[in-house]
């Protein structure tokens, strides 16, 4: 029998500094070490205003007696992972995380609470627990990806009666959802640009760039089964003299599965940071996803990432990179291998005219939106279930005149 959970913590806990702040409570089925994207952008901007702990999914380690693993991040953002032996029953699972998660909790103030769920399964191990505003960010469909628990949709309909406000991570999520909730925002992910036009001035090519030839397709991301990588593969076929760099960590797929050639280089996951370095070395942005239940509501984030550091972008029809950059003619949309080659060949016959006209469009695009613009609407909506108490004030100065990121901006 497992012995009683416990909570393991640094000896300086910077939660217990400034108590008064509220808190905000993140249930999350990503690893905040895995991949920067959503979640970090917004929590991290969270983290100036609340104090922001993260619950993660549980590690299984043999020997280990339950117990929350309770560590900092920079930027003042706390990750606790449960940390639990393997062979335990789902429903033992559950009983632990609702202990280890109560009493976490239970070291905590009276300052206002946030629960923000990126996962409705953690709702089987919180329900029970009081909260003061309550936030479902919908980043994807869950439901559609390769594993996905089977309670996952029962849950999430649970998600929807409990939580005060929505957001959705791109608009056609928003569409499927709007009719779910009262009070449903769709904000799609946004954009550093100033981190991301890096890419745009000359920079030191990475190391292993160097032995590459030219012309680079690149990607960057997780590569899972939401990546085509048949598509990858002839497209390589196609053109043996492009190259094509994929970053990324290979999960939930068989990396004896990913397509072979000299001219495709699956070279493994890179830090945030080093991705304009990266970008500046490529010369054309490639977007290879499925078409598929898996992607059917993403909205990619890489999509005005690629764009802020000026790279011209090939993308299959993804619904929420169609609308809006295909349509505005930010990004070429291809479905074929064939087409692929085609749009690509178009790009780099492009004059150097015709590239300013087009970057021109793009800096207008982004220009409506970023990371900053988004929390902030975010917040606005949160403060507002929160309501008028000193902390609530604090945590919507600076928002409510902020518009929302507008998903067709004007251009």
């Amino acid at each position: 029998m497992p012995k009683r959970p416990s909570v393991v913590s640094p000896a300086s806990d910077s939660r217990s500094a400034d108590s008064s702040r509220p808190l905000l409570v993140c249930f999350s089925h990503l690893r905040w070490d895995f991949v920067w994207q959503r979640p970090q952008h917004l929590l991290s901007r969270a983290a100036q205003t609340y104090r922001v702990l993260v619950v993660e999914e549980p590690y299984r380690r043999e020997g280990a007696t339950p117990h929350m693993d309770v560590s900092e991040r920079p930027g003042g953002v706390t990750i606790a992972a449960p940390i639990l032996p393997p062979g335990m029953s789902p429903q033992a699972e559950i009983d632990a995380q609702r202990t280890l998660v109560e009493r976490l909790l239970d070291r905590e103030t009276g300052a206002p609470r946030v629960f923000w769920y990126y996962t409705p399964m953690a709702l089987a191990f919180t329900s029970h627990l009081d909260c003061d505003a309550c936030v479902y960010d919908n980043m994807d469909e869950l439901a559609a990806f390769k594993g996905a628990s089977p309670e996952l949709l029962s849950l999430e309909e649970d998600l929807f009666q409990r939580v005060d406000v929505v957001f959705t991570g791109g608009m056609s999520l928003y569409e499927a959802k709007r009719s779910r909730h009262r009070n449903v925002h769709g904000l799609p992910s946004s954009i550093e640009a100033a981190h991301f036009g890096k890419a745009r001035a000359a920079q030191a090519e990475p190391g292993d760039m160097a032995g590459i030839a030219r012309p680079r397709l690149g990607f960057f991301g997780v590569i899972d089964e939401r990546m085509d990588v048949d598509l990858v593969g002839q497209c390589a076929e196609l053109r043996p003299d492009w190259q094509f760099v994929m970053i990324g960590p290979v999960v939930k797929i068989d990396p004896a599965d990913l397509p072979r050639r000299d001219n495709i280089h699956w070279i493994g996951g890179r830090d945030y940071k080093e991705l304009p370095r990266y970008l500046s070395s490529w010369d054309v942005g490639f977007m290879p996803f499925a078409i598929n239940e898996a992607t059917r509501f993403i909205s990619p984030t890489k999509t005005p990432e690629f764009l802020a550091a000026g790279l011209p972008v090939v993308s299959t029809p993804i619904t929420d990179v169609v609308r809006p950059y295909g349509e505005k003619g930010l990004v070429e949309i291809a479905m074929t291998p064939l087409e692929v080659v085609r749009k690509v060949e178009g790009l780099m016959a492009r004059t150097d005219e015709e590239r300013a006209a087009w970057l021109a469009r793009v800096d207008r695009h982004l220009a409506a939106g970023s990371w900053d613009k988004t929390w902030a609407t975010m917040n606005g909506h949160i403060a507002a279930v929160l309501g008028d108490t000193p902390s609530a004030s604090r945590a919507r100065a600076g928002a409510a005149t902020v518009p929302a990121y507008a998903a067709t901006p004007a251009e």
